[in-house]
């Protein structure tokens, strides 16, 4: 019998947050200097704290980290009862 593959759950959630943080960071910066506008004011109406400000970036990278962490561990969570 095979032996089934399992996924780490926290390094899967960890990894999902901070590249979700990145990525919040890099739109928030693009949106200051005038690129990427339009998608920034996209995701500002997705993501209640995110914002052109310092505390706007740095409350959206907080707030994707968080449900990013929350649905990739989920999602591992899932799919290991599965496996």
């Amino acid at each position: 019998m095979a032996k089934s593959m399992k996924l780490n759950e926290m390094a899967l959630g960890y990894t999902a947050a901070a590249l979700s943080a990145v990525c919040m960071f890099l739109l928030g910066i693009g949106w200051n200097l005038g690129y990427y506008t339009s998608a920034a004011i996209a995701m500002s109406n997705w993501h209640i704290f995110f914002g052109p400000s310092i505390g706007g970036i740095v409350a959206g990278m907080i707030e994707a980290g968080f449900w990013s962490f929350i649905g990739a561990y989920s999602f591992a969570w899932f799919y290991n009862k599965l496996a």
